[in-house]
Parts: structure tokens; C-alpha cells; sequence
């Protein structure tokens, strides 16, 4: 991608804008959440935000009282 600097006026070439994707397994968000039955414990663990667990269980169609208690 090609960007233009402000103060100077040259075109500069940019790669990797933004962070890189988690991308952790449902599986291993699944067996974190079973084994600390709490998403802060289990935020921790996995090095991700509480928000990013609840997301991967949403698109994937499942509740966090569903994935707790399955065992």
C-alpha cells in the first residue's frame, strides 16, 4: 500500500497496517472457560480479551452458560 507523507509530499510504501489476528481455536477458548469457569481467568490464560471470548462464542453460536457447564 502506498501512502503519501504529510510533510513531505513522497510516496511511501507501507505493509502490515493494523494488529495481526488472534485466530485462537474454539477448542482452546472452550476447554479455558471449563477449567476456570470464569472469562476474566480464562482472558488471562489464553492472552486475549474477555470481549475476543465472548465474540469467538458468538459467531460460533454458543453461550457461556452452554460452554461452562458442558463437561
Amino acid at each position: 500500500m502506498k501512502v503519501q507523507c504529510q510533510h513531505c509530499g513522497q510516496s511511501v510504501v507501507v505493509n502490515g497496517l493494523g494488529r495481526k489476528p488472534l485466530n485462537i481455536p474454539l477448542k482452546n477458548v472452550c476447554e479455558s472457560l471449563q477449567a476456570h469457569h470464569s472469562v476474566a481467568a480464562a482472558a488471562r490464560e489464553l492472552n486475549c480479551s474477555q470481549g475476543y471470548i465472548f465474540s469467538v462464542l458468538k459467531a460460533n453460536g454458543l453461550r457461556l452458560k452452554d460452554v461452562v457447564k458442558r463437561q
